[in-house]
């Protein structure tokens, strides 16, 4: 599996994102049966204050930490499994759209996902990702906070230099079925410049595209988007008690990236969140309350490894 960055800082978890599937798991492992390939990553992201289109305003932090390991069982299966954990702490000031109560605070996300990888031909790859997420308010009940489901990506070795393929994801997020279709690609169209994806596709959404560009060995600097949907359960003793809270927006990000040897990074970013809406629906999953945001300032990093 090659080293990228985490991001689950610009989608950050918002970053952040991170469920299943590292973008470059479709084409497998590191070559050679019994190879075995890990990594780690934790990442910062602070959301700035943000006004909402019918006044009030709100912000959050949050970090996501993460784990993978990988094996190449024979020359044309590779699996692994992954772990996730993210949290978030927002802060309201009085949301008129939200009857001037706070809709949520805490919000916590673990998750536990599979990667398998198969080679059907010497340049053609497919690959399943189950993944299971609780994710909901502090304090919420886990029973009822769950996301699953899988991704599904078939893709084609053209040269050394390109990898192109299709995905589509299918999930389960609280109470509402997501089927979205993604790209996977990964094109070095120089000695320099290259073409991704930034994320990692999972219940929130797509893997996302990103140009990069190699200034030196150790600096690289790189821009791109997506498009991320939260879904969460709320608390029961809340102003919704037992009800769903939704983040949807469109991260676009730039991003400068350090590389301290070639096992170990550290990526910043800064972004913004643009076309957003936040939603409370009730245990029903009505909507009762909802409000846009135009855009939302950010920033971001990422530390990683490879073992």
């Amino acid at each position: 599996m090659s080293h990228r960055p985490s991001t689950t800082a610009v989608g950050l978890s918002a970053l952040i994102a991170a469920a299943v599937l590292d973008p470059a798991f479709a084409e497998g492992a590191k070559p050679g049966v019994g190879n075995v390939t890990s990594s780690g990553a934790i990442t910062g992201i602070n959301q700035f204050d943000t006004a909402l289109d019918h006044g009030g305003s709100f912000h959050w932090t949050g970090v996501q930490v993460g784990a993978s390991v990988s094996r190449q069982f024979t020359p044309q299966l590779a699996a692994g499994f992954s772990l996730r954990y993210d949290y978030q702490d927002w802060n309201w000031d009085r949301p008129p759209a939200f009857g001037g109560r706070v809709p949520w605070s805490r919000l916590d996300a673990p998750l536990v996902g599979l990667n398998l990888s198969y080679a059907i031909a010497p340049d053609w790859r497919v690959g399943f990702s189950p993944s299971v997420e609780w994710s909901g308010e502090s304090g919420a009940k886990a029973s009822d906070s769950l996301n699953y489901g899988a991704l599904l990506t078939a893709t084609r070795t053209f040269s050394p230099d390109l990898v192109v393929g299709l995905g589509v994801g299918i999930f389960r997020q609280i109470d509402e079925n997501k089927v979205f279709p993604f790209v996977v690609v990964k094109w070095k169209i120089t000695d320099r410049l290259r073409l991704g994806n930034p994320l990692q596709a999972g219940p929130a959404g797509g893997a996302g595209l990103e140009l990069a560009y190699a200034l030196s060995d150790r600096w690289e600097v790189g821009g791109g988007g997506s498009y991320r949907s939260y879904r969460f359960r709320l608390k029961e003793d809340g102003p919704v008690p037992g009800g769903i809270g939704e983040n949807r927006f469109i991260p676009l990000f730039a991003r400068l990236s350090y590389s301290f040897d070639k096992a170990t990074r550290a990526d910043f970013y800064a972004a913004g969140f643009v076309n957003g809406k936040l939603a409370v629906s009730n245990a029903g999953g009505k909507e009762i309350y909802s409000d846009e945001y135009a855009s939302a300032p950010a920033i971001g990093l990422t530390l990683s490894h490879r073992f």
